[in-house]
């Protein structure tokens, strides 16, 4: 009987053609000339781009080049974008909503017409597979349209904020929540305030923030340190709200703040969102679900890190899980065999930068030592780089049983490649491992019974639980929040993003987490 081989990929030798940072960096400077310099971004405020700010040195996570990096400003500077942004409000809180319409569609006729190099930017700038990279801006232009269509009634007996919104995002959805955000805050009648993230995405925050300016819509883009900036963005009496995305830590800071000041805000922190398996046979879907789970190297708020097992349903667990791990393909999101060649098909490149690789490495190797149980651990495969490339930012799939309490793989968010697998027999342990990290923003059940889930599932402290399937933040009408330490203030999607930053009947108490009160949509 003839036997059949898969074929595999050549190896890399080259980037594809048109896709080296230079050429990136050259669109940029004849799409937007105002916003880029010959070798840096400017900073966007007072209606104007300005050339203050030190720019810190920047490499990229996919081969450890030089690219742009984020200039820097002082709090006086600070200070002063915030005033400024503030005047803009109040002139654009009067500019009717047909006319605000009509300038938010056309920044989105104009991210669209330029999705292609928006997409490249975030592959150098924070190590996107292009498929992932197109999908953020995909879903941040479509998202946005479905509110521009839909924005009347949202508004109706609403107003804008008495002052701008005030936006500090991470790194890892530059497009698809943080641009999102902007424009749906901006058709809501505010003016509004980004803050470019330390670890990546200026570039590709700068080009939108210029094509959005073009069509008159009133933003402010500035950088700096949280030290220097937090005083301005967050604490200043001009600002109308704080939307907040970042980790707990950072998180709790701002917190603290807003409650002092009660000023409206929205803060996403993370959390361990997890995956519980109890009386579950459908390990075909398990097998099916795992590789999507390890999408852009679950750098993701809504990435599932944990998996919570029955321990009699241990073995069949691995049989479903270790295939489908072994699967993935991570390396070069950019490097084929010939220049023509499409896009590398792969689930994830680099992280975000060499030491949260390191950081993350040395964690593994630590849970080991103090008693994990390595299941899983993948190497590099070589024909998934360019040759002598700088590798750092990569680290490939791992898998470990039974994470030491001692290490942070047990009670925290890893933001990397890493499973963890705990072991359980009750159904009171299942539900204390579920909630190990006080509140996520998802969790999954997988169990054969309906009345089980419906049971178990309210016990289980996430905004979201999916019964056998994997949540996400979701789009348009979708609502999303998150529940103990993994949300602060009100909760957004759907028409709930407009609730939080405009203003309704007297006393009206938004659906979200507060610490005078938790209110569920």
């Amino acid at each position: 009987m003839a036997t059949t081989t898969l074929s595999t990929p050549a190896a890399p030798t080259t980037l594809k053609a048109g896709t080296s940072w230079d050429d990136a960096w050259r669109r940029c400077l004849a799409v937007a000339p105002e916003a880029f310099r010959d070798d840096r971004v400017l900073n966007l405020w007072q209606g104007g781009w300005q050339p203050d700010g030190l720019p810190l040195p920047a490499t990229s996570p996919v081969d450890g080049r030089p690219v742009a990096g984020p200039p820097r400003l002082d709090a006086e500077a600070a200070h002063r974008a915030v005033r400024a942004s503030l005047d803009q409000h109040r002139a654009w809180r009067h500019v009717p909503l047909p006319e605000r319409r009509a300038r938010v569609a056309a920044t989105l006729d104009a991210l669209a017409e330029h999705r292609e190099l928006l997409a490249l930017l975030l592959v150098w700038e924070i190590g996107k597979p292009w498929r992932l990279a197109m999908a953020d801006v995909d879903r941040a232009v479509d998202g946005v349209r479905w509110y521009v269509d839909g924005i009347d009634t949202m508004l109706d007996g609403r107003t804008p904020l008495p002052g701008p919104v005030s936006n500090i995002a991470s790194w890892n959805y530059p497009m698809s929540v943080l641009v999102h955000a902007l424009l749906v805050q901006a058709l809501a009648g505010n003016a509004v305030i980004a803050k470019t993230p330390t670890d990546g995405g200026v570039a590709c925050l700068t080009l939108a923030c210029a094509l959005a300016a073009r069509e008159g819509i009133p933003v402010t883009l500035v950088s700096g340190s949280g030290g220097q900036l937090s005083e301005a963005l967050v604490r200043a009496p001009e600002i109308g709200c704080v939307s907040f995305v970042g980790g707990r830590d950072t998180g709790a800071a701002v917190a603290t703040a807003v409650a002092d000041l009660g000023k409206r805000h929205i803060l996403e922190q993370e959390g361990l969102n997890t995956w519980g398996i109890w009386n579950h046979t459908d390990w075909a879907g398990l097998t099916a679900a795992i590789p999507k789970l390890f999408d852009y190297g679950k750098q993701r708020c809504t990435a599932y890190p944990r998996f919570v097992v029955q321990r009699e349903a241990f073995d069949a667990f691995l049989d479903a899980y270790l295939p489908a791990v072994r699967t993935l393909r991570v390396g070069h999101p950019l490097a084929v065999a010939d220049p023509s060649d499409p896009y590398p098909d792969l689930d994830f490149g680099p992280l975000i930068n060499a030491a949260k690789a390191k950081e993350l490495t040395d964690q593994v190797g630590e849970a080991i030592d103090r008693g994990a149980v390595p299941l899983h651990r993948a190497s590099a495969d070589p024909g998934r780089f360019l040759d002598g490339q700088d590798t750092s930012a990569y680290v490939h799939p791992v898998t470990l049983l039974g994470p030491p309490p001692s290490s942070p793989l047990h009670h925290a968010e890893p933001f990397g490649p890493v499973d963890t697998i705990v072991l359980v027999d009750t159904e009171a342990e299942l539900l204390a491992a579920m909630n190990a990290s006080n509140g996520a923003l998802v969790a999954t059940l997988s169990t054969d019974d309906p009345a089980t889930f419906a049971r178990l599932a309210p016990q289980i402290r996430a905004f979201k639980v999916g019964h056998g399937k994997a949540r996400s933040r979701g789009d348009r009408d979708e609502l999303f929040g998150g529940f103990g330490a993994s949300w602060r203030g009100a909760f957004v999607g759907g028409e709930l993003l407009v609730r939080a930053v405009t203003e309704g009947p007297a006393g009206e108490r938004p659906p979200g987490n507060f610490p005078e009160y938790h209110l569920m949509p």
